[in-house]
């Protein structure tokens, strides 16, 4: 068995699948809640060290799958432009963030039962 100071801090990351395609996880919630933070597609992406480039093609990606887009563009004015998240946008993140507490606070007791019957990994044996 573990002791705690050699706890092996398993932890559960929730991925929503329609077929074979991902339709919402941990990064394309953590990039939804960058560009909610700061207003912007460009600066939510430097958030994650993720080029523009990607963080657009995600927000395409997402736009797509859902019903209505869950980010849009924000016309410029004297700062420029931006984006934000839509109210579906808000609704979806907002619902992924509770399936993620919900997961979490259920599945503790089974990462404890799975943390006891891993072996402890070298690095943490030697500490």
């Amino acid at each position: 068995m573990n002791t705690d100071s050699q706890r092996l801090d398993l932890t559960l990351r929730l991925r929503v699948l329609r077929g074979g395609d991902v339709v919402m996880g941990p990064g394309r919630a953590d990039l939804l809640g960058h560009i909610e933070a700061t207003g912007s597609i460009a600066a939510g992406g430097r958030r994650m060290n993720m080029s523009y480039k990607r963080a657009w093609a995600l927000v395409e990606a997402m736009n797509a799958t859902f019903n209505a887009p869950l980010v849009e563009a924000v016309k410029g004015g004297v700062g420029g432009g931006g984006a934000r998240l839509t109210a579906t946008g808000i609704q979806v993140l907002s619902a992924y963030r509770g399936l993620e507490r919900s997961i979490v606070r259920s599945g503790a007791e089974f990462l404890v039962e799975l943390e006891t019957a891993l072996a402890v990994p070298p690095e943490v044996k030697d500490r």
